[in-house]
């Protein structure tokens, strides 16, 4: 089976801050890198280090090469990234000495993918196949739409949080990642619980605090404890667990085993400084001492 990503592709340039600025506040930095980011990207990179096959579909500038070329180095079907006029995404992202960011975001070519390229890649899609989006990209509903007449699994990673948007694929979804924060917006804004969702899988992050996946199949849900580790760099690890959980539920692992693995990989992810270019492999995940 294959999984289809509709996600964004940024530049990620990072800056090490002693503290985040204020507002009306300059502030230097001690170190600066590009990386390649954009939650589309980080998913993308983290399902195929996690053994997944996967298509991104997704839109670049003229300035956007290099990004397409580290997706295909990384293993990532890159045939369905097209390049447009509008330059490619990138995120300015300041990270202090306690691991916390602070994230400016420039869409860019993310919000210009054209129908016409969803409706090519999901015509090679196969039933059972899983569909992901996050709300960095335009046409989020066309494509979940499209997956559910196929019969693809439609998945939705839901940041940056829109209560609108979600609300407009929620019809489409079988699984939803959203963390803590995100689930109390929906909840305010719809009066719907992740245990009240007509979603199979609801998976609420909690940080620090692991998470917890509602199986809305079975009426039941399971709390899953984080590993303790000393965090670097936060940036990024939600999507590491979003690519990892996505893997696993497409090789058929059982979920709390899969939810299990994807904890650790977000653990290793906030030890490293980085996003797509640091996540790590399942080398990485089963050899880590975490317990």
């Amino acid at each position: 089976m294959a999984i289809w990503n509709l996600g964004a592709i940024n530049a990620d340039l990072v800056y090490q801050v002693l503290r985040l600025p204020m507002a009306g506040e300059t502030v230097g930095t001690s170190e600066y890198a590009r990386y390649l980011g954009g939650k589309g990207a980080n998913i993308s990179v983290a399902a195929v280090r996690a053994a997944a096959q996967v298509r991104h579909i997704g839109a670049v500038g003229p300035d956007g090469t290099w990004a397409i070329n580290r997706l295909r180095e990384y293993g990532v079907d890159t045939r369905f990234i097209e390049t447009v006029a509008t330059p490619t995404g990138h995120a300015m992202i300041a990270v202090d000495a306690d691991a916390e960011n602070q994230i400016i975001i420039y869409s860019g070519a993310n919000r210009q993918i054209s129908e016409d390229l969803i409706r090519r890649a999901l015509s090679e899609a196969q039933a059972g196949d899983i569909l992901v989006m996050q709300n960095e990209t335009n046409a989020q509903n066309y494509a979940a739409g499209i997956g559910r007449q196929i019969g693809l699994t439609v998945c939705y990673a839901a940041a940056p949080f829109d209560a609108d948007a979600l609300q407009a694929v929620l019809p489409h979804l079988d699984f939803l990642i959203l963390n803590a924060v995100e689930a109390q917006q929906l909840q305010n804004a719809t009066g719907l619980t992740a245990r009240d969702l007509a979603v199979n899988d609801v998976i609420v992050t909690q940080g620090a605090d692991g998470c917890i996946w509602y199986n809305n199949r079975t009426a039941t849900d399971h709390r899953f404890a984080a590993f303790p580790v000393t965090p670097l760099d936060t940036t990024g690890a939600g999507d590491t667990f979003t690519g990892y959980v996505l893997a696993g539920f497409d090789r058929g692992t059982p979920m709390a085993q899969t939810i299990q693995y994807a904890t650790r990989a977000a653990a290793i992810m906030v030890t490293r400084h980085g996003t797509a270019d640091v996540i790590p492999d399942l080398n990485d995940v089963q050899n880590a001492q975490l317990d």
